[in-house]
């Protein structure tokens, strides 16, 4: 984190701030109960907060359960982190292992404040608790059972991972309890925005054409590297994911929700070598980008121009995760459509991005 900020801190407690006294006088009552063998399954839950998960769900979702939802939430995601990066630079909190270091059962290389893991988590699973318990609507197939306690169980497991995810933030001792409150109630205007405008938003894009669309994508991915430029990879990311949708929409019209493979439904085995194929696709993508563009994990890297001070660093950082977010969105349904491995969907009138109904 912060060395300097780690030896400027005032040693004596009664000084600190009282929410910051609070807050670790909290984490050290939860860490009562540390074992190793519970700090190891901790630390394995507080990973479904970080992108190491949410990444293979988003592609999970887009290329093997819907494409439109997983899109949505995708690009709602990839905002969240970007404005959750921005107020954790604005801000510049400390962490609770910086007044105490005994308590610092992990380490972080951000600030704390708002927490990204708790903001993050509430934008991922209401968002999808949500879809499910709509699901029996949109589905051909209605489920047995009373929506109002299906829609009970989604939103209530969905509120048990965001919980259990923010106890894990404070038994590493990484975030007070105020950082998780802050990113709960960022997260909470977010979902707002999503809920109340996105469907309007989608709808409008989607009358103005694929020019309008890929020009309003590139001045947004230019406003995200203008507000945050300390970041790239984000913007790039938006950048190549939404292109890359509206190419496929107007051009691949590939479905996972509509459409036969091979003369039948979309088994759960075709469904597994699709996410498979694009999985793997995208790790070969991203090692030969490593390798060959400068970076310090390029074969070149000793080489002027090639090395991790290269001046075209952050054109290939910007390269690397802008092709990842096309082959996402373009290159793995053309991949899936070419092997067989998925349908195009029919009466596809090519509109771009936020096409057909969502």
């Amino acid at each position: 984190m912060n060395e300097d900020l780690i030896q400027l801190l005032p040693v004596d407690p009664a000084s600190w701030n009282p929410a910051y006294r609070w807050g670790i006088e909290l984490i050290v009552y939860i860490q009562q109960i540390e074992k190793p063998l519970l700090t190891e399954i901790i630390k394995i839950i507080t990973s479904l907060g970080t992108e190491l998960f949410y990444i293979p769900a988003i592609l999970l979702i887009y290329w093997c359960i819907n494409e439109k939802k997983g899109f949505r939430l995708g690009v709602m995601l990839l905002i969240s982190i970007w404005i959750n990066m921005i107020c954790k630079g604005f801000l510049k909190m400390p962490r609770p292992y910086e007044f105490d270091r005994s308590i610092g059962l992990a380490f972080e290389p951000s600030y704390g404040m708002p927490s990204g893991h708790a903001q993050i988590t509430a934008c991922f699973w209401i968002p999808l608790a949500d879809w499910l318990s709509t699901f029996r609507n949109t589905s051909a197939v209605k489920p047995a059972g009373k929506p109002q306690l299906e829609r009970a169980f989604f939103y209530t497991a969905a509120g048990f991972i965001i919980l259990l995810i923010g106890f894990t933030r404070l038994y590493l001792g990484v975030h007070f309890p105020t950082d998780l409150l802050g990113g709960w109630v960022l997260a909470g205007i977010i979902l707002a925005v999503y809920f109340i405008y996105g469907k309007r938003l989608a709808e409008f894009l989607q009358g103005q054409g694929l020019r309008i669309q890929l020009i309003v994508t590139a001045f947004m991915s230019l406003g995200l590297n203008v507000v945050y430029p300390q970041n790239r990879s984000l913007s790039a990311l938006f950048l190549g994911f939404c292109v890359g949708y509206a190419l496929m929409r107007k051009h691949l019209h590939f479905s996972v929700t509509s459409g036969e493979v091979k003369g039948k439904r979309q088994r759960f085995g075709i469904l597994a070598l699709r996410y498979l194929f694009g999985i793997a696709g995208a790790a070969c993508l991203i090692l030969a980008l490593k390798f060959f563009l400068p970076g310090e994990d390029s074969v070149f890297a000793a080489l002027l121009w090639f090395g991790r001070d290269s001046p075209a660093y952050e054109l290939a950082q910007f390269l690397r995760y802008g092709s990842l977010g096309l082959w996402a969105a373009a290159g793995a349904p053309w991949l899936f459509l070419k092997l067989k491995l998925a349908a195009a969907e029919k009466n596809e009138t090519g509109t771009g991005y936020f096409g057909g109904s969502a």
